[in-house]
């Protein structure tokens, strides 16, 4: 454990106290977290894969950008070849942020293994492609209340039939919601969200739906309940939130994807490549 010293002095009346107070605080080595959410659109034949990497601080919770030896992305699903190797090696364009540009046909067909090497330790995740659907209207509701400081956001989106779907929406703000089609697969849904801040008559807000896993809607779905404030899945958890990419290090059989024996060595954030669809409104 560290101890950090404070100094207090208070001032009654003519007389001065000065106390030293010590504080023990947990000591942890810094954690590495990656921001991996890569959101595909799929209207575009190219585009940029971006990631941001860094590191947790043991006491203040400050993000640190870090170097990494590697970043790589690999379709399984691409037989290689000298023209197509089926991986793309992502570039440092910023402290803390890789990108590549790829072919929307790599992201989109095939198993994707993400890897990252960072100070001769081997970190892994998996996943697949996961469409969506577009969002089909945003209105402004009539629950709105400026002068009370919440919005109300009526969205309107068409479930496909004959799938299980998860939806993470981007509410613009670092604010997210979650949902899924076991009631309404198929249909036309809708729903009301409201902003618990104050929104200006003429601002612009962006909001998004992502086709997500069953994985990355529980992933997710305990970040936003233990954030008690606004949430950025790429700061420091509120709490330490196991996503899906693990240490490898000392794993022999990529067929046996855990690291059971290192329940401790793994990083905060997550992997997923993800179809999106945004719509612009404008608060009256």
């Amino acid at each position: 454990m560290k101890k950090i010293v404070f100094i207090v002095i208070v001032a009654l009346s003519l007389v001065n106290c000065e106390d030293v107070i010590n504080i023990d605080i947990p000591s942890e080595e810094p954690r590495l977290i990656i921001d991996a959410i890569i959101k595909v659109d799929t209207s575009l034949t190219f585009q940029i894969i971006r990631v941001k990497v860094g590191l947790t601080d043991a006491f203040f919770g400050e993000v640190a950008v870090t170097d990494l030896k590697q970043i790589t992305i690999t379709n399984l699903g691409i037989n290689p070849t000298f023209a197509n190797p089926g991986f793309v090696a992502l570039l440092e364009v910023e402290p803390g942020v890789y990108q590549k540009e790829v072919s929307n046909s790599f992201l989109t067909k095939g198993e994707l293994i993400f890897q990252v090497d960072h100070e001769d330790q081997l970190y892994l995740a998996r996943t697949y492609y996961v469409p969506s659907v577009p969002i089909d209207t945003l209105i402004q509701g009539v629950g709105t209340t400026l002068n009370g400081g919440q919005t109300e956001i009526v969205t309107t989106y068409t479930d496909k039939a004959g799938r299980n779907d998860f939806y993470l929406f981007d509410f613009d703000f670092n604010e997210f919601f979650l949902s899924k089609d076991d009631f309404y697969q198929g249909e036309q849904f809708q729903f009301s969200y409201l902003y618990d801040r104050i929104l200006e008559p003429g601002q612009k807000i962006d909001i998004s739906i992502l086709g997500i896993d069953r994985a990355f809607f529980n992933y997710m779905n305990l970040i936003i309940e233990q954030s008690k404030s606004d949430l950025d899945i790429f700061a420091t958890p509120v709490a330490t939130v196991r996503g899906n990419i693990i240490n490898v290090t000392d794993i022999d059989n990529i067929e046996h994807f855990d690291n059971v024996d290192q329940t401790n060595n793994f990083v905060l954030g997550y992997f997923s490549v993800v179809q999106s669809f945004t719509k612009t409104i404008i608060i009256e």
